[in-house]
């Protein structure tokens, strides 16, 4: 099956199955805009412990903060995004659809890598055990061609990024003959900046109105607390300090369900360090927060580091952590070396000193900057991307979702075989027994093979079935989602079996 048709399976699930919707649904949606549903908002707030916990509780010099989405509209002129903050735009003039120009080479980039990979799995098919890609690679006339198409297109692209020239953008575009993917044509307008900052107004009248931006990042929260942090805190360089919340960006296109929306969600932490000692500590997280990725076991192959053509206005290095989404290779966080840039900024636009006394040195500094920064959206859609799996059993389908149980939005499903014989109520003692340790549901409508069906589509990692022999020596079967194994195991055991498999602690190990 297409890549293309699994992820639009993936989405019609997650609406019949009440992990996401489409905001204000009844009133024909709003572009970009999405709920969490009852399945969805356990998903992602399992997500966010997992990041939150691995930062926090594993580093002991990385704290926690939650700071506000309205800010003074001075921060964004001193963090750079009131002038800077833009992506470059371009319209089809037939379909009239708004279009990124540097998204549209980037995806002409990915059709040439398309091709190159289609002849090495051909090649790798026909020659088996003997394959050797590299050899392939250098040798073979097709793949070479293509190389030389991608370098070439590469190189050209990366140096009209990095000069922010417009119009070899445009250029770029027409001579590669891209066309719009709605009208078919390629009738392009010229390229022009727009600034991604949703903007309103506070203050109690009209006249006397303050023109305030959306947050569109959580960093410069951290950093106007910098001070206060490190102070209250008594924290010594080097150190962290972590926030998860909601930013807003007025993106140009915003697509593929929930990888780029309007209103999302963010996991950053901006590391301090000593000058110097930056692109130390860049590597050191980007190795941890690959660990951390890969630790969910979704295979290693399905990650890749991508290294940043241009470098925002703010860092000396910049990389990506991208995922195998149906779509292609996508970022899903990006860890940045920003320099002193921010905190230099606000000392500056500010007035107030902004330094670090280093006891050490006996002397003052601004601090550099290492961020890790996660989208929670895109996470989500990572691990139901991996997860989402369609298998083919000897009398049916099963559609499955083969979500981490630390993560999954339901732990342990109680279904009683039959609504009779007091099974019911030995289920609901069960549920009320383990409920303040797991996320429980009770389920005794239809038949048992049903019930499993209905827990496997939302990722239920244990099912557990009451039947008639429960009431006679306190044993249940106990139901593996991932292999469908089923088992005999006392009601006592539940408690410890479930425990270890959806602990953290296994995770952790692993970062």
């Amino acid at each position: 099956m297409a890549q293309e048709d699994i992820f639009k399976k993936l989405v019609a699930h997650c609406k019949e199955y009440g992990f996401v919707f489409q905001s204000s649904e009844i009133y024909d949606g709003l572009g970009a805009v999405y709920d969490y549903g009852q399945n969805g908002v356990e998903l992602k707030n399992n997500i966010k412990k997992y990041w939150w916990e691995s930062m926090v509780l594993l580093h002991e010099n990385v704290v926690g903060i939650d700071s506000a989405i309205f800010m003074h509209p001075t921060i964004w002129k001193a963090s750079g995004h009131v002038d800077a903050f833009n992506d470059p735009l371009i319209d089809n003039k037939d379909s009239k659809k708004r279009y990124r120009a540097d998204v549209l080479i980037e995806e002409q980039l990915a059709k040439i890598e398309d091709k190159i990979n289609k002849e090495i799995e051909k090649a790798a098919k026909r020659f088996g055990d003997t394959f050797n890609e590299q050899q392939f690679r250098e040798t073979n006339q097709r793949v070479l061609e293509n190389q030389q198409k991608w370098d070439a297109l590469h190189n050209r692209f990366a140096k009209a990024l990095n000069d922010g020239n417009l119009d070899e953008l445009r250029q770029i575009i027409v001579d590669e003959e891209i066309v719009c993917p709605i009208s078919g044509t390629r009738n392009w307008t010229e390229v022009r900046q727009f600034n991604l900052m949703f903007s309103t107004e506070m203050g109690s009248t009209a006249d006397g109105a303050q023109k305030i931006y959306l947050r569109p990042e959580t960093a410069q929260g951290i950093f106007v607390n910098y001070l206060n942090v490190q102070k209250t805190g008594r924290m010594k360089i080097p150190f962290g300090i972590a926030q998860i919340g909601k930013a807003f960006r007025n993106e140009i296109v915003a697509r593929q369900f929930i990888f780029r929306m309007r209103e999302f969600e963010q996991m950053e932490m901006q590391f301090f360090v000593k000058p110097g000692t930056e692109l130390d500590w860049f590597e050191k997280w980007k190795t941890t927060r690959m660990n951390w990725h890969q630790a969910l076991g979704f295979g290693t192959e399905n990650y890749r580091f991508h290294v940043h053509e241009k470098l925002a206005h703010y860092a000396n290095a910049a990389v990506d952590v991208e995922y195998k989404f149906p779509f292609g290779f996508k970022e899903v966080e990006g860890i940045h070396s920003r320099t002193d840039f921010d905190l230099s900024q606000h000392e500056q636009y500010s007035g107030k000193k902004i330094r670090y006394f280093d006891p050490e040195l006996n002397e003052s500094y601004v601090p550099f900057v290492v961020e890790t920064s996660i989208g929670v959206d895109r996470m989500f859609l990572q691990v139901l991307s991996a997860a989402y799996c369609e298998e083919q059993l000897e009398n049916d389908m099963r559609v499955v979702l083969k979500i981490p149980p630390m993560l999954a939005p339901i732990k342990l499903a109680v279904l009683p075989l039959v609504k009779k014989d007091g099974l019911p109520e030995i289920a609901r003692q069960i549920i009320d027994d383990l409920k303040f340790e797991f996320n429980c549901q009770y389920d005794e409508k239809d038949s048992i093979g049903k019930r499993y069906r209905r827990q496997d589509a939302i990722g239920t990692p244990f099912c557990v079935t009451v039947d008639n022999q429960t009431p006679e020596d306190n044993s249940v079967t106990i139901r593996y989602r991932d292999t469908m194994e089923q088992k005999r195991v006392s009601i006592s055991e539940l408690s410890g079996i479930i425990g270890k498999q959806v602990s953290f602690k296994s995770l952790f190990a692993k970062i």
